[in-house]
């Protein structure tokens, strides 16, 4: 297959093949007449990559899983350590946005007149709760 029709039949835009095989993400295709002819399997390894960074993976993380490693420790094993610490930064994330949207809720009930007033009432808020 070319590149386009990779990129076709991916849904993948050819720039972005081109950006995973420069990332080491995908191997370097043998090329025929200077145009990168791929096998069927790049699709397979695409598609592995796309749930990847779906997930949250950073292409760090999906080089890391990509990476050939001993029998010892097959890729199952490498994506339940990472998942783990995903899920972890994910909760962060959660939480973080539970206190935003809360906090902006409050500011949907704001009638200060300028930003000393809001100021005031925050700086107040604040001390009644420590």
């Amino acid at each position: 297959m070319t590149i386009g029709e990779v990129a076709a039949r991916s849904g993948l835009r050819a720039s972005a093949i081109r950006y995973y095989e420069q990332s080491g993400l995908l191997p370097k295709p043998p090329r025929s007449g200077g145009r990168r002819i791929y096998g069927e399997s790049v699709l397979d390894r695409i598609a592995f990559i796309q749930h990847a960074t779906e997930s949250g993976f950073t292409i760090a993380e999906i080089k890391l899983l990509s990476t050939p490693t001993a029998p010892a420790k097959p890729l199952s094993a490498k994506m339940r350590q990472l998942a783990a610490r995903k899920i972890e930064e994910v909760d962060r994330l959660i939480e973080r946005a539970n206190l935003m949207k809360g906090m902006l809720t409050r500011s949907l009930r704001c009638q200060c007149l300028d930003t000393e007033e809001c100021g005031r009432r925050i700086r107040a808020a604040r001390a009644r709760t420590r």
